[in-house]
């Protein structure tokens, strides 16, 4: 049994050597002491937005080195344990070492999907847009169900959900909106759900109840302040004020405090009417401007690429990556992976993270 637990450790240390290999530890620990610094200015706390995301930044990373020596320490603890319950004959110890091996080795597969994430951007905060597609009320529908399904996968991992916009439908659902979805990894995680997302189901806003197939798409972008890839020109940006929509009551707004920006270059627009005053909504659309921005060039460096490999597909309607069947039977298909689940309430319910994973998986093999 001890000789078993030998060999099944040292098969589990050289995996997570050959993961620790892929991960620049020392280039973490180099970005945490130039934090560190940061941190000790006197004067870093006079902007206090820049400041927080500095102190959470760092947060994250001590917690990540943490995470990879601690385990670490716990791989050499137990392989010294096995040697010494095996010159001492002791197979009394087995079941305990068991367990510590059991508990090291979903560790381990932990951080193997963290590697997983080894984008520039994929530890970093993101934003989540929502846009309904063809299909008229059931597409608005679906794209409120949708937000929905991100704001609780995303409160299953204990991300903080903040909405940034939304634009009600004329009669049910959303015509769009877009979150910010802040923890470790963010971004990495949710940009496996950016696409079109396909519903087929009877539709409930028809008297016939008859099939219908509607469409959303999701964007997601990484929220940073210093990506090189991105220059924004005050000459470039037209600045509109409006009063915030709303649902009457003491909470509407009655001062022109909501924040339109359009980047005349590219055509992009920003809302942004949930803060409270018209700087923070002023400050918030730059933000989400500058992560469409740097995605808008990530995916034309995506796109380059799968076009030298052959392989660009335009992301049009007609390519969905996933669809959602609800009639005539039930089943969630993912087409990029083929992953795919007939519990179709709990995806809906938040419970993507298979599907996430199994996307991640398939993007490593294919580079």
């Amino acid at each position: 049994m001890l000789t078993e637990l030998h060999d099944e450790l040292e098969t589990v240390r050289e995996r997570f050597a050959n993961l620790r290999g892929h991960l620049d530890l020392a280039a973490k620990q180099a970005e945490i002491e130039q934090l560190e610094t940061r941190a000790a200015d006197p004067d870093l706390w006079n902007t206090p937005r820049a400041a927080q995301e500095i102190m959470q930044r760092l947060t994250r990373l001590k917690e990540e080195v943490t995470l990879w020596n601690d385990l670490e320490r716990r791989i050499t603890s137990l392989a010294e344990l096995i040697e010494l319950a095996e010159l001492e004959g002791d197979e009394s110890l087995a079941s305990d070492l068991t367990a510590e091996l059991r508990a090291i080795q979903r560790e381990v597969e932990q951080r193997e999907l963290e590697v997983l994430l080894s984008g520039p951007y994929d530890d970093r905060d993101a934003f989540l847009s929502i846009q309904a597609g063809m299909g008229g009320t059931d597409a608005q529908d679906w794209a409120a169900m949708l937000l929905r399904m991100y704001t609780r996968w995303a409160e299953r991992r204990g991300y903080t959900v903040n909405l940034i916009d939304i634009s009600e439908g004329e009669e049910a659902g959303i015509k769009s909106a877009t979150i910010e979805i802040r923890g470790p990894y963010a971004y990495g995680y949710a940009r496996a759900e950016a696409g079109v997302h396909r519903l087929i189901r009877l539709s409930p806003f028809n008297a016939a109840h008859t099939r219908q197939t509607s469409f959303a798409r999701v964007e997601v972008m990484p929220e940073v302040d210093d990506a090189p890839e991105v220059e924004i020109k005050p000459e470039d940006l037209r600045i509109d004020v409006f009063r915030s929509g709303g649902h009457g009551g003491q909470g509407v707004n009655t001062t022109d405090s909501a924040v339109r920006i359009t980047h005349l270059p590219t055509g992009i627009v920003v809302v942004c009417q949930n803060e409270r005053s018209q700087i923070q909504n002023r400050e918030m659309a730059l933000r989400v401007l500058r992560a469409r921005l740097l995605e808008r060039e990530l995916q034309r460096q995506a796109e380059e690429r799968a076009r030298l490999r052959g392989e660009y597909r335009e992301a049009a309607f007609g390519n969905q990556m996933r669809t959602y069947y609800l009639h005539p039977s039930t089943l969630v298909k993912d087409h990029r992976t083929d992953y795919e689940t007939s519990n179709v309430q709990a995806v809906l319910d938040g419970d993507i993270d298979p599907f996430i994973e199994a996307f991640l998986r398939a993007n490593v093999q294919e580079s």
